[in-house]
């Protein structure tokens, strides 16, 4: 037997309607925002990672399923959704449409890391990317996105964590203190943030090693740091989310696990999914499509796990709505072409019908028609077809009523509404 590699799991029929769920709402929520779906491919050059994530990540360090395909060139399976987006925002002029653009996406996404709850090697992201807008408005109209899809699913309990990383300016002095800070306790980082320490000592904050995480708690905050025009951003940001009467805290250690960050950071979080309870990821990224060869332009979104979403609706006890089943079961007695027919035009009709395909006895069909959760079931045989008629019986109350065969589609309809 062959089994599924580790960190990967199957979607499974009974489980499927959970995600139909999380779908239907993404939906919802992206006509209301006027958001509109993009897709790129599963993998890029690997380049892209290397100048867009930023080459001091866990990301890119240690976590990408990167391979040289048959051409020699050197491919990776995308680790997140934001790199993508932003070459094809260049490669495809899109600029030209109207500013601020609004996409999302949902993608299969590849790390190759500890698996842990609602985190796997490949998971499945929603994602939000908008691009054009420079605002604190537009910061908080994001926030305002992830929260009304939480809002729509049921999940409860969520903390809003917000802070600001700065811009490259500000950052250079903050990246000195960080560098002064942490030198002094070199040898007790682990051996990937003594690395870091010269190359990119933010990245330290962001290091899952226990002893690591327990030093940068006492390392200098970059709120003291934000040069006039990040803090009076991350102020009017703030601002906007009491206005907007949206609870959050601010938390000065957020740094987000790419490089790709500017100003604005932000984390929806939860504390009964176990490890790792951020639901929900993001900020603003300014310097991002000008670090993979496009003309400067700013943007600010969002990623959030699918896994993740359904262990969060399960903890809070969030509804999924019921698991679909059909509107009726056409059983038949030695008329199983009859039923056949039946059961097309029906569909034909609107309404969700089965019927038997295996040549089960009537006793097995009840019994189907039961364990499918039908509605309505109906038996057909010679009886019925000579008579023109059949009885409808209510699965959930035992009600039985007879109508004719032809109006049996209106029937179930009128039932249904």
């Amino acid at each position: 037997m062959i089994n599924i590699m580790k960190g990967t799991k199957d979607l499974l029929p009974q489980e499927s309607y959970k995600w139909a769920k999380i779908e239907e709402e993404i939906r919802a929520v992206t006509r209301l925002f006027n958001i509109r779906k993009i897709a790129t491919p599963t993998f890029e050059h690997t380049e892209l990672f290397l100048r867009g994530v930023g080459d001091t990540t866990d990301i890119v360090n240690k976590e990408m399923y990167t391979f040289e395909d048959k051409g020699g060139r050197s491919v990776t399976l995308k680790p997140e959704g934001t790199a993508g987006v932003a070459r094809s925002y260049i490669e495809n002029s899109l600029s030209a449409l109207p500013q601020p653009l609004k996409m999302y996406y949902e993608t299969p996404v590849f790390r190759y890391e500890r698996p842990q709850a609602g985190r796997l090697r490949e998971h499945h992201q929603f994602g939000v990317e908008i691009y054009g807008a420079d605002t604190p408005e537009q910061d908080v109209e994001v926030m305002l996105i992830a929260k009304t899809l939480f809002d729509r699913l049921g999940i409860t309990g969520l903390e809003l964590r917000i802070n600001s990383i700065g811009c490259p300016e500000c950052r250079k002095e903050y990246n000195r203190a960080l560098k002064e800070y942490f030198a002094s306790r070199e040898e007790e980082l682990c051996p990937t943030c003594r690395e870091r320490l010269d190359k990119n000592p933010l990245r330290i904050l962001d290091c899952k090693e226990e002893k690591c995480a327990a030093i940068a708690e006492g390392a200098p905050s970059v709120l003291s740091y934000l040069c006039d025009g990040c803090r009076k951003h991350h102020e009017r940001v703030k601002d906007l989310l009491i206005m907007s009467e949206i609870p959050f805290e601010e938390d000065d250690k957020i740094v987000r696990g790419l490089d790709y960050y500017t100003k604005t950071v932000f984390e929806f979080v939860a504390g009964n999914i176990g490890a790792k309870a951020t639901v929900c990821g993001g900020g603003r990224y300014n310097n991002l499509i000008e670090q993979i060869g496009g003309k400067p332009c700013p943007a600010v979104g969002f990623g959030m796990g699918i896994e993740r979403l359904v262990l969060t609706m399960t903890a809070v006890g969030a509804s999924f709505g019921e698991e679909p089943s059909p509107d009726v079961f056409i059983a038949n007695i030695g008329a199983s072409d009859d039923a056949f027919k039946l059961t097309a035009q029906l569909r034909n009709a609107g309404i969700a019908a089965e019927c038997d395909v295996m040549g089960r006895s009537l006793k097995s069909q009840m019994k189907l028609s039961d364990k499918l959760g039908s509605k309505f079931t109906v038996v057909i045989g010679e009886e019925e077809i000579e008579k023109g008629v059949v009885k409808v019986k209510n699965m959930k109350t035992g009600e039985e009523n007879e109508t004719a065969i032809e109006s049996l589609a209106d029937y179930l309809s009128q039932k249904k509404a």
